[in-house]
């Protein structure tokens, strides 16, 4: 019989989702909970579990492709019979197996979207082999080669031996399909067997591609000078939540930044001393993560800034814990995952929890659920070399603090001029919610942490 699976709701309750790529074709056979495609929502890439095993009928999307949740997706003929019993039959039936039946579908069952179903043996879960053509055969049409889908299988008059599909991250996959790159076509450079950025860009040049064969772009002259053009690109994905999250932030809360300007030489300092801490040396902590410790002993002083506007209920919110966001620049855009109960954690418990959370960002593949529920956000522009700058206050938390780069520069020190390690904070923050005194107070008490950081042990 044929199973029609539908797009579920991925988390947030996001309406829709963009298909980034098949990892099926028709006519495959395919196993319960094997990976069917990924698709990428506001918030993340997320890979779709075959709730089904049997073959593949049809495909309903093709990549790049726009789909509203509850539409369908894929069609898979599985082997199980429609029920022909008769009533009396079936009643009969239910009495003998009910706790049979009753087991194994609390074993099988399988979860569209997350854990998956449980597994059936111990053996892991075995890739769709990719046929290859002869060598002779794949010089002979590159071209249409390159333009058909990424799972399609060809039929060769000759084979060599069956391999894996190409290993890659999301973000590889991407920038193949801007520059019309088969991956299966690239060979990777590393030990690893990855498919990295490198051996992408590598093929293009060789191959003659550019950004211009790209899916989702199309490049149009404005004039009738060869020399203007103007690229259009859909606004969707992540840049599209990450727009209407930043309208919706700065036409509702009124913003005030403020600026402050500290001496961190103590704190470099500091972060020196640690390198040659042999208890230290498995932790990476930087300035971000003094700063995170800084901000979340100043949130106990000015609970003001760890706090919501709830304009359904008439009420403000004020958080007993601190979710901090670290906002995390993508090659699909800035998203600001939350570390949970920031508060509770030591110095170096905060700085391996920014790696960790940095690290899936980078490979787009943060949970919907690791981006909501935070309370108060940094974003650490200094690593972009800029000074200062008036960041937008995610939506529904009342304040954000921008780090700006650390420079060495002439600097007053006690009545002398001298070369110091500076830095400028720019504290953002919801005026409904905070008063400039308490803004202020705020800042300047992240500021003494990161001048003094014993200053840290004065305070509750």
């Amino acid at each position: 019989m044929t199973e029609v699976f539908r797009l579920p709701d991925l988390g947030e309750g996001l309406p829709e989702a963009e298909l980034v790529q098949w990892h099926v074709a028709e006519g495959d056979e395919i196993a319960l909970n094997q990976t069917l495609a990924e698709v990428e929502t506001a918030k993340a890439i997320v890979e779709l579990p075959s709730p089904f095993a049997g073959r593949v009928g049809a495909l309903h999307a093709a990549a790049g492709d726009v789909i509203a949740v509850g539409s369908p997706v894929i069609s898979i003929e599985t082997n199980a019979e429609p029920a022909t019993q008769t009533d009396a039959e079936t009643e009969s039936a239910a009495a003998d197996s009910a706790s049979h039946r009753g087991a194994v579908d609390a074993a099988a069952l399988p979860n569209l979207v997350g854990y998956g179903a449980a597994a059936r043996s111990s053996e892991r879960p075995r890739r769709r082999a990719r046929r290859t053509v002869s060598s002779g055969a794949a010089s002979a049409d590159t071209a249409v080669l390159e333009a058909a889908p990424h799972d399609a299988i060809h039929t060769p008059a000759v084979t060599a031996p069956a391999h894996e599909r190409p290993r890659s991250t999301p973000p590889v996959r991407a920038l193949a399909r801007r520059l019309g790159v088969d991956l299966a076509l690239v060979d990777a450079a590393g030990a690893s067997e990855i498919i990295s950025r490198d051996d992408v860009e590598a093929y293009a040049e060789r191959m003659g591609l550019t950004a211009d064969a790209a899916e989702d772009a199309v490049t149009v002259p404005e004039t009738s000078s060869a020399t203007e053009r103007a690229t259009r690109s859909p606004i969707r994905g992540v840049r599209k939540h990450t727009a209407a999250a930043m309208v919706a932030s700065a036409f509702t809360a009124p913003h005030v930044t403020t600026f402050l300007t500290v001496d961190v030489t103590a704190t470099s300092e500091m972060l020196a001393s640690f390198k040659s801490d042999r208890s230290l040396v498995d932790h990476r902590i930087g300035i971000l993560a003094v700063a995170a410790k800084a901000v979340c002993v100043a949130l106990g002083q000015h609970p003001s800034l760890n706090s919501r506007w709830d304009d359904s209920a008439n009420e403000i919110i004020e958080f007993q814990y601190v979710n901090l966001g670290i906002a995390a620049a993508t090659g699909r855009g800035l998203v600001v995952p939350n570390i949970r109960d920031a508060d509770q954690m030591t110095l170096a418990e905060l700085a391996d929890a920014i790696a960790a959370l940095a690290d899936v960002a980078r490979s787009g593949k943060t949970a919907p659920a690791d981006m909501s529920g935070g309370t108060f956000s940094i974003t650490n522009v200094g690593v972009f070399g800029v000074d200062a700058g008036t960041p937008i206050i995610n939506p529904g938390e009342a304040a954000i603090l921008a780090l700006g780069a650390v420079r060495r520069q002439p600097w007053e020190h006690r009545g002398e001029i001298a070369l110091r390690d500076v830095m400028t904070l720019s504290l953002s923050f919801d005026h409904r919610l905070v008063d400039g005194e308490q803004g202020a107070k705020f800042l300047r008490d992240v500021g003494g942490v990161l001048e003094m950081p014993g200053r840290a042990m004065l305070l509750r």
